[in-house]
């Protein structure tokens, strides 16, 4: 029998199979299926018209539910999306709903998923979200799907795929304290391009990913879709294992895998992370790589520090450190990811000062924990661009239109780069603020 990589592994004991290959096609079954406020009443729709206006989940305790795109909003059809999935929550008996307006509201689906122990290793998770991914920094199989995909899963606990190639980018050597793991991730979109790793598993090794904290490898996994990728996956070690056993809330064995020796990836590419640089994507594509030295001085009219892929602790940890003291320069949003990180805000101190305090004091303004301006949304939506500004954000896509106004120019850079920008007004090199 073959080697098979990690993707391959998982997929093969998810579809009760010794041994899969990339083309395969196989019935899946689901460990998690995660649905939130923008696809979740499409979802919940399709469902109900195949299963039957009274059918029930496959298990409800595998569904979990998360409104976080569009809520803080007077926006009528945004509340009513909520609304759609408080009733469903209610005829179903569901385990698991972090709702808004009350204590269990937790924020950005893809950062509370694993906050409230629903990513573990050698799992399959599935979300009507393409940042789905995000959790295969835990060592599992997460992907995106569309609402009929994950409304077949609500009936049937299983989804029909196929088994993808995997990529693998490996890392060595120590981070320099200017990079931050969105400057690897966006390195490599530059390298294939948006569509280099389509329907392919991104998987990430060497020293350089293990160095990083379970956050940053967050951030790598999150964006293997800006290239296309079916999912990114980085095997557990024990950064790993201490997080999801912290924060397990099922309690029930699972399995840790690793890629075999010898296991065939269609593609590998090593990076020295000494030798890479800070890097921005400019307007209007995640792959339009330029390192920062090479369009500093760009004139900004906003800078955004937040979202499942720049809205976590690390993050923020990252921008404080260069906004400590300062005044931001232009309008500066800040929006944590969940509830928990908007309360780490409020306890964690640098030098005598809250981070919150830290933003404030810089005249950054705090929203309230959510996806926010990253998807755009209702007008009314915090930080949204509502005319043709210049922004640079810790987003993860700067397609025209994805933060509001069609016309407004979004660079994506990490946190470190953006709050060194947000304090000049133009794009601005990390490194011109770290001693």
């Amino acid at each position: 029998m073959s080697a098979m990589t990690l993707t391959e592994k998982i997929l093969a004991r998810a579809a009760g199979r010794d041994h899969v290959q990339p083309g395969d096609n196989v019935w899946t079954n689901a460990d998690i299926l995660m649905t939130h406020d923008v696809c979740g009443p499409g979802t919940i729709g399709i469902f109900k018209q195949h299963f039957g206006q009274d059918a029930k989940v496959w298990d409800r305790e595998k569904v979990v539910i998360i409104p976080d795109h569009y809520i803080f909003t007077a926006d009528k059809m945004a509340n009513r999306n909520v609304d759609v999935l408080r009733q469903f929550v209610a005829e179903q008996g569901l385990k698991y709903f972090y709702d808004v307006g009350t204590e269990k509201y937790k924020g950005v689906c893809h950062i509370a998923l694993p906050e409230e122990g629903h990513t573990r290793p050698g799992e399959v998770l599935f979300g009507t979200d393409s940042h789905t991914c995000t959790a295969g920094a835990f060592g599992e199989f997460a992907t995106g799907i569309g609402n009929t995909d994950a409304g077949f899963i609500l009936g049937t606990g299983k989804l029909w795929v196929k088994v993808p190639e995997t990529m693998r980018f490996v890392f060595h050597g120590d981070l320099p304290p200017y990079l931050m793991a969105k400057d690897l991730i966006l390195a490599v979109i530059g390298d294939i391009g948006c569509d280099g790793a389509t329907y392919r598993a991104m998987e990430f090794d060497g020293d350089g990913v293990y160095a990083l904290n379970i956050e940053e490898r967050m951030t790598l996994c999150n964006m293997v879709i800006e290239a296309g990728g079916k999912n990114g996956v980085i095997a557990p070690d024990k950064v790993t294992l201490d997080y999801v056993n912290a924060r397990d809330t099922r309690h029930k064995p699972f399995t840790t895998m690793y890629s075999d020796a010898g296991a065939r990836f269609s593609y590998e590419r090593v990076y020295d992370v000494a030798k890479l640089q800070p890097v921005v994507a400019k307007p209007h594509s995640p792959d339009n790589r330029a390192t920062v030295s090479e369009i500093k001085g760009t004139k900004l009219d906003r800078a955004y520090i937040g979202s499942c892929t720049g809205g976590k602790m690390t993050d923020f940890r990252a921008a404080a450190s260069i906004l400590k003291g300062k005044s931001v320069r232009i309008d500066t949003f800040v929006v944590p990811a969940t509830s928990e990180i908007a309360a780490g805000l409020k306890t964690e101190s640098l030098n005598g000062q809250t981070l919150e305090e830290v933003f404030l004091s810089a005249g950054a303004k705090i929203g309230p924990p959510s996806c926010a301006a990253c998807l755009g949304g209702p007008s009314d939506t915090f930080g949204r661009l509502n005319s043709a500004l210049s922004c640079i954000s810790t987003t993860n896509r700067n397609f025209p239109g994805r933060m509001g106004h069609k016309e407004a120019r979004v660079y994506l850079a990490s946190p470190l780069t953006v709050a060194a920008s947000a304090v000049t007004g133009v794009i601005t090199d990390p490194r011109d603020y770290l001693v």
